[in-house]
């Protein structure tokens, strides 16, 4: 299986599962990728994603050089014009768990995440430029709206990798842990997310990417017009009453 995906109560974990080519994801191991992100996106009782690499050397090496650049670079694998991208149209928390090397697609990959733990021997890099290509997988776009402008643009230009340690000194990741706390740590962190009532999470996301693209004043109009909706919901009502007879709140996503 070049995708590992399970449901554990709220918490849905995918695993990209090709240690043999450091995680490097084929066109069917992508699409696998998509198809596991629309099953979590579309189901209500899975709150928040983690998603991390097999083995502890690498969480994902990027597309495979051997078969699918060259592929694509050939004209045989055909590159159509699309908004689709890792994660883009998910309105849930999605969590990086990142074990080793992630590169090229890999940094691409968790640029459409929401929270990023690394491994202390974690490595990352947009290493395309190096080999004559350009990263397509949304990096453009999203990195330099991540990190200050000058950092984004040493990433992409010169494709050097950058350590787990100067990664989270510049805002690309959140936190850097051992590797045998990495997991522990992303779960405990999905975990405090499902205490929190999960339409007012989604909304808080959904607000967040939207606004992005928006002026600020229509930002603000969203923020608004969103926010009415979750002040109306089940869930808001609950959250205060839980706090007034002081008890956890029981969210019902409603």
């Amino acid at each position: 299986m070049a995708i590992i995906y399970q449901k554990k109560e709220r918490i849905a974990y995918l695993t990209i599962n090709r240690p043999e080519v450091m995680n490097a994801f084929d066109p069917q191991t992508l699409e696998e990728i998509f198809q596991a992100s629309e099953d979590f996106n579309g189901d209500p009782d899975c709150w928040v994603l983690i998603i991390t690499g097999a083995g502890e050397k690498a969480f994902c090496a990027g597309a495979d050089l051997r078969s699918t650049i060259p592929a694509m670079t050939s004209g045989a694998l055909k590159m159509e014009v699309s908004t689709r991208r890792f994660f883009s149209e998910i309105h849930k928390p999605i969590i990086a768990a990142i074990n080793g090397f992630c590169l090229a697609g890999g940094t691409e990959m968790i640029l459409g995440t929401d929270i990023r733990i690394a491994a202390e021997h974690a490595t990352f890099a947009l290493t395309e430029p190096r080999w004559g290509l350009v990263p397509i997988g949304g990096s453009h776009v999203r990195l330099p709206r991540q990190i200050p402008w000058c950092r984004a643009m040493e990433i992409l230009l010169i494709g050097d990798p950058i350590t787990a340690q100067e990664a989270l000194a510049i805002g690309l990741i959140n936190r850097v842990v051992p590797l045998a706390q990495l997991m522990p740590t992303a779960q405990q962190m999905a975990e405090r997310i499902c205490q929190n009532g999960p339409l007012a999470v989604r909304t808080i996301k959904e607000i967040c990417l939207r606004a992005l693209s928006m002026p600020m004043e229509q930002g603000f109009i969203l923020e608004s017009l969103m926010g009415q909706q979750v002040f109306a919901s089940e869930d808001a009502k609950e959250g205060p009453r839980a706090f007034m007879e002081k008890r956890k709140p029981v969210f019902q996503g409603r």
